[in-house]
């Protein structure tokens, strides 16, 4: 993958004060640049993308798991005498 700095290729200018003197060394570039810049990495990332999904794809192909099966509780029948009782006996009215 590439560094930011390597998507523009333009001129890069140090922002400086109406006097001349550097200002906290911020890096300018011309408005164009940047977004041509954006826009390229936009589509390396789409590519990026499309590689690792299709890398993910081919990888879960050649590994299948098989997950264990989730445990059921049995359920009550109808018939049974069990007493109900409330979750929250203070609560009940």
């Amino acid at each position: 993958m590439k560094a930011p700095a390597d998507y523009l290729n333009c001129p890069v200018f140090e922002l400086t004060y109406p006097t001349g003197e550097a200002a906290e060394s911020v890096p300018v570039v011309a408005y164009d640049d940047a977004v041509r810049a954006i826009e390229v990495a936009l589509a390396d990332a789409e590519k990026y993308k499309y590689l690792l999904m299709r890398a993910l794809r081919r990888h879960a192909t050649d590994t299948r798991v098989s997950y264990p099966s989730m445990p059921r509780l049995p359920l009550l029948e109808e018939d049974t005498d069990a007493p109900v009782r409330p979750l929250y006996p203070d609560m009940a009215a």
